[in-house]
C-alpha cells in the first residue's frame, strides 16, 4: 500500500493547494455575492420607495383630476346659466327697444303726415292767393281804366 500512500500524497499535495485555493476564493466571491446581495436590497428598497412616492403621487393627480373636473363642471353649469340669463334679458331689450322704436317711427310718420297736409294747405292758400293778387291786378287795371274813362267824361261833361 505504498503506492496509495504515494498516490494519496501527490494528490493531497496537488489537490489541497487546488482545494485551499477554491475554497478561498470561493470564500472571496461569497463575500463579493453577499455585497451584491445588500446592495440589491437596498436598491430593492429604494425601488419600493419609489413606488410608493409615485403611487402616492398618482393619486393625488387623480385626486387633483378630480377637483379639477368638478370645478370645470361647476364653471360650465355656471356660465351655461348666465349665458342663458342674458340672452333672455337681451331679448327681452330687443323686443322693448323694436316697440319703442316702431311707436316712434308710427308718431314721426303722423307727424310728417300732418306736417305734409299742412305744407300742402298752405300751398294751395298761397296757390288762392296768388290766383287773387292775379285777379286783383286785373280788377285794379280795369277799375283804373274806369275811372280814367270817367275823368274824361266828366271832363267832357264840364266842358259842356
Amino acid at each position: 500500500m505504498d503506492i496509495g500512500n504515494i498516490v494519496r500524497t501527490t494528490l493531497q499535495e496537488m489537490i489541497v493547494p487546488e482545494l485551499n485555493t477554491l475554497k478561498k476564493e470561493n470564500a472571496e466571491i461569497k463575500t463579493s455575492l453577499d455585497f451584491v446581495n445588500k446592495r440589491l436590497d437596498d436598491i430593492n428598497k429604494r425601488l419600493d420607495d419609489v413606488n410608493i412616492h409615485l403611487a402616492d403621487q398618482s393619486r393625488r393627480i387623480d385626486e387633483t383630476n378630480k377637483r379639477i373636473d368638478t370645478v370645470r363642471e361647476e364653471l360650465s353649469s355656471r356660465i351655461d346659466t348666465v349665458r342663458e340669463e342674458l340672452s333672455s334679458r337681451i331679448d327681452t331689450v330687443r323686443e322693448e327697444l323694436a316697440g319703442r322704436i316702431e311707436a316712434s317711427r308710427a308718431e314721426l310718420t303722423a307727424r310728417i303726415d300732418s306736417t305734409n297736409a299742412r305744407i300742402d294747405n298752405v300751398t294751395k292758400e298761397i296757390a288762392n292767393l296768388t290766383k287773387e293778387i292775379e285777379r286783383l291786378k286785373r280788377e285794379e287795371s280795369v277799375t283804373a281804366d274806369i275811372l280814367t274813362r270817367l275823368r274824361k267824361v266828366e271832363q267832357k261833361v264840364a266842358t259842356l
